[in-house]
């Protein structure tokens, strides 16, 4: 197990107390809004006095890019802070995340002092409750980088071409068209900005002649690609045993790390007959694929995770 989080004197008091807040999502404004109300019956950290304040992270992002602050309450270990701290994010996406609130003690001369934390997952929130919430504290909690279950959303559009649908006998045989737009809230193993890029495969063709990529986009957790890759030689029958493989890479001076991905197929579990590994789509992704299949010619749009549990496929 390795902490996402930076070490400190973790263990320099006993954490006790509660915390209240409030979660709203504004969908007008598309912003997350964590109102920190107060502490009651807080540890006291050094010499008999305690200046608590809270921080949050949108985890498992623990950049800078997530990290919100209340201001220092003075010698007290029951702080009424009454701050709202916002987000800028889609839903779809914070319901991928799990809110951490943690309380410290400042102290301008040595590290702070940790004073216990509440984590919420915001996919098991009840969006309805608007009064607010007290949430016992307890020690820090550790999170391993594998339990990551997405590191980012990625918008496309996807079409089928049936051959001579254009008229004139065009195209020749059908065609599969990916337009990769963009991504989003991206989160880099290492944190910070990222150089990333996108691979595509339609499997069950895992040749060089199957694999497309886009340009590498640097230093931004959310990269535009603009990006369109065209397959040809497809007949309707074809999709049903087909799948697009599409996983996102982060790229150093040395080596690329896959991110995430997605692969949209009908998730049969099988191809031309055959067990496969790579037929493992969720219901997110087969939704695309089959919707794509039932409107030729017509782009189908979506915004899907970038999900960390692709099962592995020799490549």
């Amino acid at each position: 197990m390795m902490s996402l989080f930076s070490s400190g004197e973790f263990g320099a008091v006993e954490v006790r107390g509660t915390l209240q807040f409030t979660l709203y999502y504004d969908t007008k404004k598309e912003e997350f809004h964590v109102q920190v109300c107060r502490c009651q019956d807080l540890a006291l950290a050094r010499k008999n006095r305690s200046d608590p304040y809270v921080k949050t992270y949108l985890l498992p992002d623990k950049t800078t890019h997530s990290k919100r602050k209340t201001n220092v309450k003075k010698k007290t270990v029951n702080p009424v802070f009454e701050e709202t701290l916002k987000y800028k994010i889609k839903m779809m996406e914070l319901k991928g995340r799990t809110l951490n609130l943690s309380v410290w003690h400042h102290d301008p001369l040595r590290r702070n002092i940790f004073l216990g934390e509440v984590e919420v997952a915001l996919a098991e929130w009840d969006w309805g409750q608007k009064d607010p919430v007290w949430h016992p504290l307890v020690p820090r909690v550790q999170l391993s980088q594998g339990s990551v279950p997405s590191r980012g959303t990625l918008m496309l559009s996807m079409k089928f071409v049936p051959a001579e649908s254009e008229g004139h006998g065009m195209p020749v045989t059908g065609e599969l068209h990916i337009w990769i737009r963009e991504a989003q809230g991206l989160i880099p193993i290492k944190g910070g900005a990222v150089d990333s890029f996108i691979k595509s495969y339609i499997l069950p063709d895992e040749s060089r002649s199957s694999r497309q990529k886009t340009r590498v986009v640097k230093r931004t957790v959310s990269p535009t690609f603009n990006h369109t890759m065209v397959y040809d030689g497809f007949h309707v029958s074809d999709l049903n045993e087909a799948c697009a493989e599409i996983t996102l890479w982060e790229k150093d001076s040395l080596s690329s790390r896959q991110l995430g991905g997605m692969r949209l197929s009908t998730g049969s579990g099988q191809s031309y007959g055959q067990p496969v590994v790579w037929m493992d789509s969720t219901e997110e992704e087969i939704n695309v694929w089959t919707t794509m299949i039932q409107h030729p010619n017509a782009w189908v749009d979506a915004s899907l995770p970038l999900r960390t549990d692709l099962t592995t496929r020799k490549e």
